[in-house]
């Protein structure tokens, strides 16, 4: 495998080539502007703490790569929603637009899709063959508002979400791995009462878990309860938000009852994320449900503070409650990470487009895929005897390599056998979980209200879970909250989806 930067210029002028070709007549692209149109600006999602340098070498190698000057605008992710409603407002936007998961959610942003300020993708797809290989009809269905494509689909794994469970600390305290609730719960209360890390002092706790909590990490561990994902259909065939169901709340009692016997650090409602990844390789929590790739952060984030430290993590993904069956929740709407859309107040025209489309064709190819998942052969990684790929210098690829991973076209286009024990354990373990995976039922379908109204609704659902967590409400008062939202915008929500249900399947 040759240095990415060495070949850049060939790969390079194939594609200018091939773009002048398109503006002959050659399909896939459009006309004179394509070939002209060489520089791109990108808006996109930074899950990392510190921001890849301008110019550095990924970034080098992906231009030489693809023949694009990319001028890449970082979002925190802590933030990013808000900012990207913000842009979308006051129209300051990029060429291209990375939108995540959530924003599939997020009413503004839904709005703003189908209201015709960003292009309408969905014939254009099939044109560009790095595209049209990961887009089968499962994804076109879910990545679809009423039938059409605002964007390109992220594709990533379908649940990426487990529990991550420090093995050392099980060690040190003559405990198994847990695979039931109730086997996690007294690893919860044993880590935060139990001194795990062997220092002497009252310093740990069991889980430890952010202001997310709510949308991600808790909202993970209902699903093993037998909550559905955000919405679900109940035994009349109703269409219903998961956060009223009694699988939710028995969650939620749960979740209080470790909380109050300290075994959920105190103040989640407030930590941000870097702040939860410094705590964990802090040794401050030894439980988080996450994706469960994140084993290999933590344990580098670890590394790079005390290079003498003994973590290491158990990953868990066959976590059952009671007579549940084996489930989880997809954190990836399906697999469905979010979309690469197109404002057309930086598109201008069709054949602006097509060479948007172009870019990010060329960015969902394998050769593009090597460089922002392992980085530059010779400089990030080398293989080993056996082919596989192995990291040269674990801090380098954290700071140079990972910020780039979130922004893959697919996130799962080539699985690489590696020497990191972690990656190839959460990619087979992501694996596994396709066969209990549990979607969104309402995805797909449309409401009014819910593009309207469902931010508004899911605040004041966010804020009385953290509310009764934390004990500032009981559990009538959470049932208050959602008999309150029932009565106004949230009943509207489930009773238009429950039509659309309906009509959809005849």
């Amino acid at each position: 495998m040759k240095n990415h930067r060495k070949i850049g210029i060939s790969v390079a002028s194939v594609a200018v080539t091939a773009v002048m070709l398109a503006g002959c007549g050659a399909g896939g692209g459009g006309g004179e502007s394509v070939a002209d149109s060489k520089s791109i600006t990108w808006m996109t999602i930074l899950h990392t703490p510190t921001t890849p340098e301008k110019g550095g070498p990924i970034e080098a190698a992906i231009e030489d790569t693809t023949g694009y000057d990319i001028d890449f605008q970082w979002v925190p992710a802590a933030n990013a929603s808000e900012k990207l409603t913000a842009a979308i407002s006051s129209d300051t936007l990029a060429d291209v637009v990375t939108i995540n998961g959530l924003g599939l959610t997020s009413s503004v942003i839904r709005k703003a899709l189908t209201s015709g300020q960003f292009w309408d993708v969905t014939d254009y797809l099939d044109d560009y063959p790095n595209l049209s290989a990961v887009m089968n009809d499962q994804v076109r269905r879910d990545a679809s508002i009423d039938g059409r494509l605002f964007g390109m689909p992220q594709v990533k794994e379908k649940a990426r979400y487990g529990v991550l469970v420090r093995q050392d600390w099980l060690d040190n305290l003559g405990l198994e791995v847990p695979h039931t609730i109730d086997e996690l719960a007294d690893v919860a209360r044993a880590f935060a009462n139990d001194d795990p890390d062997g220092n002497g002092e009252d310093d740990t706790t069991g889980f430890y878990d952010r202001l997310e909590s709510f949308d991600l990490g808790f909202r993970s561990l209902t699903g093993y309860f037998g909550a559905g994902n955000v919405f679900e259909v109940n035994e009349n065939d109703e269409i219903v938000a998961s956060f009223g169901t009694d699988a939710f709340t028995e969650a939620m009692e749960w979740y209080r009852e470790l909380y109050e016997d300290g075994a959920v650090n105190n103040e989640f409602v407030t930590v941000q994320k870097q702040n939860q990844y410094d705590a964990i390789a802090q040794d401050k929590g030894g439980i988080v449900v996450t994706g469960l790739f994140e084993a290999r952060g933590f344990q580098a984030l670890a590394e790079s503070a005390n290079p003498d430290t003994t973590m290491e993590w158990a990953l868990v993904n066959d976590l059952t409650h009671g007579d549940v069956p084996r489930r989880a929740l997809s954190d990836t709407a399906g697999g469905i990470g979010g979309w690469y859309v197109f404002p057309k107040s930086e598109v201008k025209d069709e054949d602006e487009l097509r060479a948007m489309l172009d870019f990010v064709d060329k960015m969902n190819s394998e050769e593009v895929y090597n460089i922002m998942t392992n980085g530059i052969e010779g400089e990030h990684y080398e293989l080993t005897g056996d082919g596989e790929v192995e990291t040269i210098d674990e801090a380098m690829w954290t700071q140079e390599v990972q910020p780039f991973q979130s922004s893959r076209i697919t996130q799962n286009l080539v699985h690489y056998p590696t020497s990191t024990a972690y990656v190839n354990e959460a990619a087979e373990k992501m694996a596994e979980q396709e066969e209990f995976v549990v979607t969104n039922i309402a995805q797909s379908l449309s409401s009014d209200t819910y593009d309207a109204r469902w931010s508004e609704v899911l605040a004041e659902a966010k804020d009385a879970y953290n509310k009764y967590i934390v004990g500032q409400i009981d559990m009538a008062g959470y049932h208050a909250v959602i008999d309150k939202l029932r009565a106004g915008d949230l009943g509207k929500i489930e009773a238009e989806y429950t039509t659309a249900y309906a009509d959809s399947n005849g």
